[in-house]
């Protein structure tokens, strides 16, 4: 009964996506809107661009159309979704899904942000946030980081070199575009993009990943060995509970459901591509704490740790990937089934797209192409993967 209500869930879902052609708003491309473009002086006041986009990502109530934002292509949609269809692939060969995955890597590589070290993506809006701001464009390790795995997973269906090519560039501008925080061992992280130089523990640890998968392919010993040194900084910065904070600064001092789950997804696949076990003992414990804190016996995803108001879509979507490429299925596997559950019930649409977020007073039900689409397709292809073929 089960399978049959999430295997229903998720072709509900695909044919939504689908009838979008993949297309979609994001929470955060508020100042793609052709009225605040248009208001003298305006659209160059921090507060007021900050403002703004904090209006359109908090409204339940989609102003969108209205203020001339149109739906479009988001890079990072793109890679999750370019890495779903390969997760497709592997369950059943059919060629429906190589052609998917090819127009995916056209799409890509027709949004490649120009000028830098190597292949590398940003969004297709401008982004004020509290610690920096981010033209449209402008790449980021988080976007480069997702892409250039799901080129990966394409190469590893199809052997085609370019698409190794293009990650290994990826790589280079992580190793020479980013900026770089150390500490006192001469460990680091990497910076969110070139413009800024703030320390954010998951974003740093997506870039770690890549260049350890890379590794793997190439065999380069630099690409281990600075994947290492990002590892060690972020591990130094554990929780003696197993947390970890978004980030160092001090408005990014919150702890939050997804991030962590990114966090040890990513040391896990370090692990793994490099061979190197010596992180295990933060992975174990960051992963006691991450499934016994933030899901509720009812299967309800808390996003804080010390509150769960709002529900965000984003957070049962990470939970199956992490449980899932963490080999935890046998321990954990009634949880996520439980949230999959709860999360269908409560958050999936009559139409098959799934809502933005549930607050404590109301629910944005919203259609985010990249929030919520994107990650739950994905998640979805990797809970149905045969285990022998999980990677």
């Amino acid at each position: 009964m089960t399978a049959t209500k999430f295997k229903r869930s998720f072709k509900e879902l695909t044919a939504f996506c689908e009838a979008e052609e993949f297309k979609g708003y994001d929470p955060y491309d508020g100042l793609n809107s052709r009225l605040f473009q248009k208001m003298p002086f305006i659209p160059k006041s921090r507060f007021m661009r900050l403002a703004w986009i904090q209006f359109f990502k908090r409204s339940p109530i989609n102003f969108r159309k209205i203020a001339g934002v149109k739906k479009d292509y988001n890079p990072k949609a793109l890679g999750l979704f370019l890495s779903g269809y390969c997760n497709l692939y592997k369950t059943d060969a059919n060629p429906a899904h190589l052609e998917k995955m090819q127009l995916f890597i056209e799409q890509i590589n027709q949004t490649v942000s120009k000028g830098y070290s190597g292949a590398c993506w940003g969004y297709n809006f401008d982004w004020e946030a509290r610690a920096f701001f981010q033209p449209k464009g402008m790449p980021t390790v988080v976007a480069s980081s997702f892409i250039a795995n799901a080129l990966l997973d394409a190469y590893d269906i199809t052997g085609e070199a370019s698409l190794l090519a293009t990650a290994r560039g990826t790589c280079d501008f992580m190793l020479k575009d980013l900026n770089r925080t150390y500490d006192e061992r001469g460990n680091f992280s990497f910076s969110y993009s070139p413009l800024d130089k703030s320390v954010v523990f998951n974003a740093s640890l997506l870039g770690s990943r890549l260049l350890a998968r890379v590794y793997s392919y190439t065999k380069e010993p630099l690409l281990a060995e600075e994947a290492k040194r990002s590892v060690t900084f972020c591990c130094g910065y554990q929780q003696e509970n197993g947390a970890w904070a978004y980030g160092t600064l001090p408005f990014h001092q919150w702890i939050d459901n997804f991030h962590t789950g990114y966090n040890l997804e990513c040391i896990d696949d370090y692990m793994k591509y490099t061979g190197d076990e010596s992180f295990r003992m933060y992975t174990e414990k960051g992963f006691e704490y991450y499934i016994k804190t933030f899901f509720t016996e009812e299967g309800v995803p808390k996003y804080y740790s010390n509150s769960t108001y709002p529900v965000d879509i984003h957070a049962p979507s990470q939970l199956i990937i992490t449980v899932k490429k963490m080999r935890k299925t046998a321990s954990s596997g009634e949880v996520v089934d439980r949230v999959i559950n709860w999360s269908i019930d409560n958050m999936q649409d009559k139409k098959g797209y799934f809502y933005y977020q549930i607050n404590k007073y109301f629910t944005s039900r919203i259609a985010y192409m990249r929030w919520s689409q994107a990650w739950m397709f994905y998640a979805y292809s990797v809970y149905f993967l045969p285990e022998a073929k999980n990677v």
